[in-house]
């Protein structure tokens, strides 16, 4: 049978790539102004040709070349789910300066210490400012290979002479595709770039992993097609002002998505950080009002960090709120709740809150921990030392439960926190009101009802 073409007008978002028969003034996907152009796409009308490989029952297909090895680097093979797989691809993405390529020059150099033949390809920088970097860090070794190109066809003639085990491709953005409409960078570009990248991934059982760009609101620049070709997704975070720095997975079909990695960015290179708790906590050597300990959950990874709080009276007619580390939306929420249920006066002060060493939150269950910093700062009294507070402040003034509550209290008594105060689970009528009390591994674990109860057991309540 023949394939019959012909072509016919369309029309595409330069943006993300999304396609339409006719002319739009905004992309019906990302929904941005003015970017969708006509293309030429040819339309065909596909026959049966020959297969690869025969279809085979799914129990007959051998798994032994797909076994995961490790990375090298143990809290990036956390996040895979068991490390690098044979034939995945995978994009890592981040803000410029978070330390991608160090990090992942890291992974190549302890691959190929294992006498795995590595190939990084960087069309970012020259060879020799990778091989500083390298000298610095001391990832150089001879089964690691390192070419600087940005043309497609040479970094695939470059995998075929080489034949690596894993590619590094520092970053797809920056190779470009003889032939193809564009310029690197641009919709069609990363589509073809990725598309050839991973098929050569596929057929020659090489692991590879891209680097791409983020645009100004956190997002994966380029098409939204990018992540779906690909095995995984990790987002690699960090604050400019702190060296910690996270590697969290977006997208992970060898692994789960609700792990994250922790890491140490210096001058040295990037070190894992197993216990980063150390680095969210400050270490007062006495009481001070305005702080307390959330227990949140990054992943499966309980993670204690310090939320801060300080509320002076404002001369302005609309007083300033400013956060940092937590979502400004909850701190507007738990501080009318504050008002309405805890009967503090706090409209008419400035309220500034933060998180220690640079943690963002976004769990909600450290809603409590932030009410309890607001009011032991606007009392003036000092929580009692050695207390967290874990709850999801609800608008009605009660806290729900929230998940992995007993690895939470745990963690707790593991860093030697004497008191913790919690939502309190299924209870009686006759129950409701009366704290009640426990103690695990140490830690006496203090169940309250609502926002209000929590600050009275702290005793951090305002005076009838």
């Amino acid at each position: 049978m023949s394939t019959k073409a012909k072509t016919r007008s369309s029309y595409r978002c330069t943006e993300c790539g999304w396609e339409t028969v006719k002319w739009v003034g905004r992309c019906g996907e990302c929904q941005a102004w003015g970017s969708v152009a006509e293309v030429g796409a040819p339309t065909m009308r596909a026959a049966a040709g020959p297969v690869s490989t025969p279809a085979v029952p799914i129990g007959q297909v051998a798994i032994t070349e797909s076994v995961a090895r490790s990375s090298g680097v143990p809290e990036l093979d956390r996040v895979l789910g068991g490390g690098l797989v044979p034939g995945a691809a995978i994009l890592l993405a981040g803000e410029p300066g978070v330390g991608k390529s160090t990090l992942l020059l890291e992974v190549a150099a302890q691959t190929a210490r294992t006498r795995q033949r590595t190939l990084y390809i960087t069309g970012e920088e020259s060879a020799a400012q990778v091989r500083l970097r390298a000298d610095r860090t001391g990832g150089v070794h001879d089964e690691l290979f390192l070419a600087a190109e940005t043309d497609l066809g040479a970094v695939l003639t470059h995998i075929e002479e080489v034949r690596p085990s894993l590619v590094v491709v520092d970053s797809v953005q920056t190779i470009g595709a003889s032939g193809i409409d564009g310029v690197p960078g641009g919709v069609t570009q990363v589509k073809e770039v990725a598309a050839a990248l991973i098929r050569v991934a596929k057929t020659r059982n090489i692991t590879t992993v891209l680097v791409g760009h983020v645009t100004k609101d956190g997002s994966i620049a380029g098409p939204r097609v990018l992540e779906h070709l690909v095995d995984v997704v990790l987002h690699f975070e960090g604050d400019r002002n702190s060296r910690f720095r996270m590697v969290r997975a977006m997208k992970n079909r060898y692994g789960p998505v609700d792990e994250v990695g922790c890491f140490d960015l210096s001058s040295e290179g990037i070190a894992a950080v197993t216990d980063p708790t150390g680095l969210f906590v400050e270490h007062h050597t006495q009481d001070v009002s305005g702080t307390c300990v959330a227990v949140t959950m990054e992943g499966r990874r309980p993670l204690l960090a310090e939320v801060q709080a300080l509320l002076t009276p404002s001369p302005l007619e609309r007083p300033r709120r400013t956060v940092s580390g937590v979502e400004s939306s909850r701190v507007d929420m738990v501080l009318a709740v504050l008002t309405r249920h805890a009967r503090l006066r706090i409209a008419g002060s400035d309220t500034f809150v933060a998180t220690v060493g640079g943690a963002k939150l976004h769990d909600p269950a450290a809603d409590l921990a932030i009410a309890v910093a607001v009011a032991s700062s606007h009392l003036g009294v000092p929580a009692p030392r050695g207390a967290v507070a874990i709850g999801e402040i609800g608008l009605a003034g009660e806290l729900r439960r929230v998940r992995d509550l007993p690895q939470r209290i745990a963690e707790a008594a593991r860093q030697g926190f004497k008191v913790a105060v919690v939502p309190r689970g299924r209870a009686l009528a006759s129950e409701r009101g009366i704290p009640t009390r426990r103690v695990v591994d140490g830690l006496r674990v203090v169940e309250v009802d609502d926002v209000f109860g929590a600050l009275l057991t702290l005793d951090l309540t305002p005076p009838l």
